[in-house]
């Protein structure tokens, strides 16, 4: 019960990585605020509050989408507003586009990604930044940012040049706001998955086949979400307490080789 009686916002909870946060929070004691554009579980399955419920959990869904605004807005004022308080928001949210390279990626393409993968993380941060400061000291911190950034953006994402520049974006937003806000009693750190077995795709024009994947991971498996779940409730929890502007791999040593 490492999270028990925290309110957490989790964006992109419907599925995949964000899935596996919501429900090992919720797990560890977290009311949690599921923020997506549909509760439609990729995977297959009932959806992540229904989930969290049967296992006697307390989970919200609110539809947002991250690249709006008044989406992230109101999911944050709409959790604050039920449960008194925001201790996290884990912004995971994401896009992967067309997946194409630099001379094949259009306008609209870049725009899409960007919006989500970059924009988004902005958004999220910004609005958990603005509940966070209006709250007193519990412990060390106010409130607690974790970032879902990736691999890909501290190394190049082949074939995918706005995917990648979004994740490095992420990662870059992590630190600023973990310097920036330290002084107040924020925490901000991110998590950056390796080749993690979702329901997304892992092909497309130019990308690294599962093959390719596996090769180029030292350890014998692949990625769980599960595993990004592990790391993020580290990361949000108190065990984390000196811990900020972070992007901690969780690759199977992918960056290591």
């Amino acid at each position: 019960m490492r999270l028990k009686d925290k309110v957490v916002v989790v964006t992109g909870g419907a599925s995949g990585i964000g899935r596996a946060i919501a429900i090992l929070f919720a797990k560890e004691g977290a009311r949690v605020a599921i923020g997506d554009v549909t509760e439609t579980v990729k995977e297959g399955g009932a959806p992540t509050r229904e989930v969290i419920a049967a296992a006697g959990g307390i989970a919200r869904f609110h539809r947002c989408d991250v690249s709006v605004w008044a989406d992230v807005d109101a999911l944050v004022t709409a959790t604050v507003a039920e449960f008194g308080r925001l201790d996290v928001i884990v912004n995971n949210a994401a896009t992967l586009g067309q997946a194409r390279p630099l001379l094949e990626t259009t306008e609209e393409d870049w725009d899409q990604v960007m919006a989500v993968n970059a924009k988004g993380v902005f958004f999220g941060c910004k609005r958990a930044v603005q509940q966070f400061l209006t709250q007193p000291l519990v412990g060390d911190a106010r409130g607690r940012i974790v970032n879902i950034s990736s691999q890909h953006g501290m190394v190049c994402a082949p074939g995918k040049i706005a995917y990648g520049t979004g994740k490095a974006a992420a990662a870059y937003i992590t630190k600023q706001v973990a310097v920036d806000y330290a002084e107040q009693g924020i925490i901000c750190n991110a998590v950056a998955p390796g080749r993690i077995l979702t329901g997304k795709p892992l092909g497309g024009p130019g990308s690294d086949a599962l093959e390719y994947s596996h090769a180029r991971t030292p350890m014998p498996r692949l990625g769980r979400p599960g595993d990004i779940a592990s790391a993020a409730l580290f990361l949000a929890s108190e065990e984390a307490s000196y811990i900020t502007g972070h992007n901690l791999m969780v690759d199977g040593g992918w960056m290591a080789y």
